[in-house]
Order: C-alpha cells, then sequence, then structure tokens
C-alpha cells in the first residue's frame, strides 16, 4: 500500500437545517463524501418492492438508513490503532495487488481468514517478491494488505440476513420491545451494508492507483494526491448532484443471481468480487476522463465526466438494493430462537388443571 497524505472530506448532516464540515485525517481517503453516501442509500430504497417490510420504509427509518450509511467512514476517524486495523482495508480491495499472490476471481477463498493465510503462505515462501512497509509509517499494519471489500459485502448482507432472520421470529412470539429491537437492528445494518456497496462503485477503491497513478504510467495519468478526494466529493460539489434524474434510470431490485461462477452457499460473496472487479474496469477510463479535462467541472468540457460518476452511483444503489432484497428474502428460519421462545411461553403460561 502506498501511503497517502491526509485529505479533508466534508460530512455533512441532514436535518431540518444547517451543515457542519468536519476534516478528518486518515492514511487512505475515503470512498464518496457523506452527501453522496445518503443518495446511493435514497436511490436504492426506492428500488424496493411494494412488500418490503414497512417499519424500513418509514421517513424515520429511511433518514436513519441514510444517516448510517456514513457510519463506517466515522470509525475510520478513530485514533485508535485495533481499529483502525480492522476497518480500514474493508472499504476497498486493490486488485493489482492480487497477482503477486497468484491469486484471480476464480482462486479467491469466500473466507476471509483463509485468503490472509494464502497471503501469509506467499510472503513467507517468497519474500523478494513482496515490499515490506516501513513500519513507522504503518502504524495500524494495514499497507500489506490488498483490501477485504467483496469479504466485508458478504458478511455484511449476513448480518442483515440474521437480523431479518431472528426479527421474524420475534414476531412470532417475541414482546414488542424485543421486535422493535430486532428492527433497529435490521435498519443499522441496511445503513452500513449502503456504505460498503457505495465504496464498491467508486472505481478509486479497487486499485492501488486510489490517489493517483504510482509506478510506471506510460499513458501520462494524473500523479496528484488530492484525485480520490476530488472525485468523492469536489467534483461532484462542483458541477451538483441531483438524485432525480438517477431514479428514473433505476430497475427495481431483485435477487442477487446464482451463476455458473457464483453457486451457493457464496454466492453474494461472489457477487460482489465480480461487482468489485467490473468497477475496476472503469479505473483506466476515469483517469483518462482527467488527463482530458473532463473532470474539471468548469464549463461544458468540464462536465463530460459527470455521466460516469453518475453511472457509478445507480450501479452502487442498484446492487445495494439487491442485497438488501436478498438478505430479507432468503433470510431462513431462526429455528434455535424460535426454540427458546416457544420455551419461555410454556414456563410463563399460567397452569391450568
Amino acid at each position: 500500500m502506498k501511503p497517502t497524505p491526509s485529505t479533508p472530506i466534508r460530512l455533512l448532516t441532514h436535518g431540518t437545517v444547517a451543515a457542519l464540515a468536519l476534516f478528518i485525517a486518515t492514511p487512505r481517503a475515503g470512498a464518496w463524501d457523506y452527501d453522496v453516501h445518503r443518495v446511493i442509500s435514497q436511490l436504492a430504497l426506492q428500488t424496493l418492492p411494494p412488500d418490503f417490510p414497512a417499519f424500513a420504509r418509514t421517513p424515520d427509518a429511511e433518514e436513519r438508513v441514510a444517516f448510517l450509511s456514513g457510519e463506517p467512514d466515522r470509525w475510520r476517524n478513530s485514533p485508535d490503532l485495533p481499529l483502525r486495523h480492522e476497518n480500514s482495508p474493508d472499504h476497498f480491495l486493490d486488485i493489482e495487488d492480487l497477482e503477486p499472490y497468484a491469486l484471480t476471481p476464480a482462486n479467491l477463498s469466500p473466507f476471509r481468514y483463509e485468503f490472509v493465510a494464502v497471503m501469509a503462505q506467499a510472503r513467507a515462501a517468497r519474500p523478494a517478491d513482496f515490499q515490506t512497509p516501513d513500519p513507522k509509517r504503518d502504524t495500524d499494519r494495514t499497507r500489506v494488505l490488498p483490501g477485504f471489500l467483496p469479504w466485508t459485502l458478504a458478511e455484511s448482507c449476513a448480518r442483515l440476513k440474521s437480523a431479518f432472520s431472528y426479527r421474524r421470529a420475534l414476531r412470532e412470539g417475541g414482546t414488542p420491545e424485543e421486535i422493535a429491537n430486532a428492527e433497529a437492528n435490521v435498519i443499522c445494518y441496511m445503513g452500513v451494508l449502503s456504505h460498503f456497496a457505495g465504496d464498491a462503485a467508486q472505481p478509486l477503491h479497487t486499485t492501488r492507483h486510489y490517489n493517483g497513478w504510482v509506478g510506471p504510467n506510460p499513458n501520462g495519468f494524473t500523479t496528484n494526491r488530492t484525485f480520490h478526494a476530488w472525485i468523492d466529493a469536489g467534483y461532484l460539489q462542483k458541477t451538483g448532484l441531483d438524485p432525480a434524474p438517477l431514479r428514473t434510470r433505476l430497475r427495481q431490485a431483485r435477487i442477487v443471481p446464482t451463476t455458473p461462477t457464483a453457486a451457493e452457499p457464496f454466492r453474494i460473496f461472489h457477487g460482489a468480487l465480480a461487482f468489485v472487479y467490473d468497477q475496476h474496469a472503469q479505473v483506466e477510463p476515469l483517469y483518462q476522463l482527467e488527463k482530458s479535462g473532463f473532470l474539471t467541472g468548469d464549463g461544458e468540457a468540464g462536465r463530460r465526466g459527470l455521466p460516469l460518476i453518475q453511472d457509478q452511483l445507480v450501479k452502487a444503489a442498484q446492487f445495494l438494493g439487491d442485497l438488501w432484497l436478498t438478505a430479507w428474502r432468503e433470510a431462513p428460519p431462526d429455528v434455535y430462537l424460535k426454540g427458546q421462545l416457544e420455551k419461555r411461553r410454556i414456563a410463563t403460561s399460567p397452569v391450568t388443571r
């Protein structure tokens, strides 16, 4: 991983009034401004079918989902190194950095720690093939990691599926308070998953060239270390972000499909992996737009890069809606909890003679 200077990121709270600009310092720039993550979640909510649980579609719930779409970036604000070590790599996958490990979509394990073990074994067997970061610039011990974004997406979706499962069981045998808590958890997991789906659609979160081109540069792409922040926030702030035309491009959410390369029980992981690889294809076009002057935001020419950015927001919202719908529709019965609730019912029922 290449060091990145601190980049100011503007986070806006959306209440009835006011906006507060916060500036954070992270070793790697975040993906999308909070405003953009909000828009992605709001667009995704519009893709859900009418029979999606109504508790998640109230104005308060939708606002909570939108707010929580920024939560994983707030974790990145913390100076606590164990949290930074755990959280930072969840936001990206630098695909080029898989090559020294001879890893491809075909042989990547869907299990996070098997993936880590494969990398550790390769580094132990072929140390000369890998750079060792300066410990003084790697205090959170993440710079040797290519990132975990597809695993994070699959795990986050699984947490949401679990919440839908125990909510269903509690609706059959729980108290009103337990049901309310379960529904609050569903909203929480929907919001957190929203963040990572948005990250996956930011092409600069799929590449080692995440903040200016690094290494050999035959095309003369920018090496400016503010490029990431400009794509995340600056460009859309300058050109304006109107979600209305994006809504017209959305289809209704559908179940994440099974394909020959994305079969059960790891369909969500492979779907997430394929999504990340698809967005990686936009890395060089994004840099080419910058080189051509189409990402300045000035005049007609400077706005020519806007369609690519808008496409990525639509892709993120569509993918997120599909993940939410899949988690709800495929939530299995929580057999254990149902059994425990039945035992409680029996124990608290009046004795009849």
